[in-house]
């Protein structure tokens, strides 16, 4: 079957041509004016030799040239590797070189990692904007494409990088099938939001929660969506009234601060009806709150970027418990599985595992991981769950030892190799401890090499130049040993 994700940009834009979609501050870009831009896009980049199924990397923020430049791509047939915005140089060259991408398209503000990590994958760059150079202005004033690129469903669409046990992040390929059948069919039944109605997009959307459940379903839908690149409590205040929100979806840090900031008072929120919560547990204490402080419900939901990224999620029209991540979404189905890949009973604890439209391809040339998670039809999502007689689910641990620190997946393996580069350190292991607002905080445990003297705020300084921001620790303590078991591996769980 034929299929490109790009189509949903195109009908709505077909639809409704002056409804504007994208809204920054005071301007705002109607369907017409984004789809014009892509198609332009699209050509430029056919025009500089991008081939049906290259990719493509962005590291843009939430501004409208991260949307113009994703639909682009996909109108031209290319593959979209959508980068964090926080990565350094040597972290933007393993991404472009894992996914082989071919060109990165780049904001300003990211100028410097963006052209040392491509420079060293021999990758071009195109800036957003700029003085000197090809820009994107100059792609998109190219004459627009007539027709979409013809790809398959289940072509690759886009590539998330996520991590595992290994600590190298994984890209997982999300075909055009995967991301419109979530964004299409999973978003609009799980909440009833409609062309009318206004989002807030402040999770990155880079990122798979903001891509899928707010800007993809957002264009399918036909209504619009406001940026906001940078959270802060009073700016998200602010836009809420301004744009009439109805919508919010954000992850449990987001609902901390707006829980614990008092500018509401000073503004109309009377147009936000719903809320959406992922990327982490959220506390149940802190739900209960903000749906007391303002009057608005919030569903929480479950999902990976191996998953397009909705697995399951509380409906309005459903009970909805207390800690509870809801029920499998439309077309998907979930069970608790055993160590020996058995079905578990209700009420006992197992791993999570899914299967269904919105389970990607595989990891990016890697067999072997795609082979660890992808077994007898399910995709084995790491997490220990419960479900609860009426099909619900509960998350409750993580058979692997990843942080979750305000929405982003920090693999400890990934800082212990940064630490163990470190000539005055012996061993080092990496934990994550609660943290009021981000959920949980990165510490790292390290033991000195003999005759060296560590200081902790050197090590964590050490620790940010080669780390994204939400990934170096923030706390280092230093001991004279690690407890470890038997066979001498660390015990982290006495560390907790």
């Amino acid at each position: 079957m034929n299929l490109n994700l790009g189509s949903i940009l195109q009908a709505s834009a077909e639809a409704r041509p002056d409804h504007p979609v994208i809204r920054l501050g005071e301007q705002s870009l109607t369907f017409a004016e984004v789809d014009r831009a892509a198609r332009g896009i699209a050509t430029g980049l056919r025009a500089r030799g991008i081939e049906p199924g290259d990719k493509v990397a962005i590291l843009i923020p939430n501004l409208p040239e991260f949307t113009t430049t994703y639909f682009g791509i996909l109108y031209a047939g290319g593959t979209v590797v959508p980068l964090n915005v926080l990565l350094t140089a040597p972290e933007v060259t393993y991404h472009l070189e894992d996914s082989d991408a071919v060109l990165l398209v780049a904001h300003p503000l990211f100028e410097t990692p963006a052209r040392k990590g491509a420079e060293a994958a021999h990758v071009p760059v195109v800036l957003t904007e700029g003085e000197s150079g090809e820009t994107l202005a100059d792609l998109a004033a190219s004459d627009p494409i007539d027709y979409l690129h013809l790809t398959s469903s289940t072509d690759t669409a886009v590539i998330l990088y996520t991590s595992g046990t290994t600590g190298k992040p994984k890209g997982a390929e999300l075909s055009h099938s995967n991301l419109f059948i979530n964004c299409a069919m999973v978003v609009p039944q799980l909440i009833p939001v409609g062309r009318e109605d206004s989002m807030l997009a402040t999770l990155p959307l880079f990122h798979s929660f903001g891509q899928t459940c707010v800007q993809n379903a957002s264009i399918y839908l036909g209504s619009s969506f406001s940026l906001l690149p940078r959270f802060t409590p009073e700016e998200a205040i602010a836009i809420m009234e301004r744009d009439r929100i109805s919508v919010f979806a954000g992850v449990p840090t987001m609902y901390f601060a707006l829980l614990h900031h008092e500018a509401e008072r000073d503004h109309d929120l009377s147009s936000l009806r719903l809320c959406m919560s992922g990327g982490a547990a959220l506390p149940v204490e802190v739900m209960k709150a903000f749906e007391a402080k303002f009057g608005v419900p919030i569903l929480e939901g479950y999902g990976l970027s191996e998953t397009s990224p909705v697995a399951c999620f509380n409906v309005p029209d459903r009970p909805r418990h207390a800690g509870s991540i809801g029920y499998p979404v439309w077309g998907v189905e979930m069970c608790i599985q055993g160590d020996d890949d058995q079905l578990l009973a209700d009420g006992e604890a197992g791993e999570i595992c899914i299967r269904g439209h919105n389970i990607m391809k595989g990891y990016l040339k890697r067999p072997d991981a795609t082979k660890e998670v992808l077994r007898a039809g399910w995709f084995h999502s790491g997490d220990i769950g419960v479900r609860d007689p009426d099909g619900s689910y509960r998350i409750v641990d993580r058979k692997k030892d990843m942080i979750i620190r305000g929405g982003f997946n920090v693999y400890p393996r990934e800082v212990e190799e940064v630490l163990f580069a470190h000539e005055g350190i012996a061993e080092a292991a990496v934990i994550g401890v609660p943290h009021d607002s981000h959920g949980e905080e990165v510490k790292a445990v390290v033991v000195a090499a003999p005759g060296a003297k560590l200081e902790t705020d050197a090590l964590i300084a050490y620790c940010k130049e080669s780390l994204a921001a939400y990934k170096y620790p923030r706390i280092i303590e230093i001991v004279d040993a690690l407890p470890k078991g038997p066979t001498g591996k660390i015990l982290k769980r006495e560390l907790r």
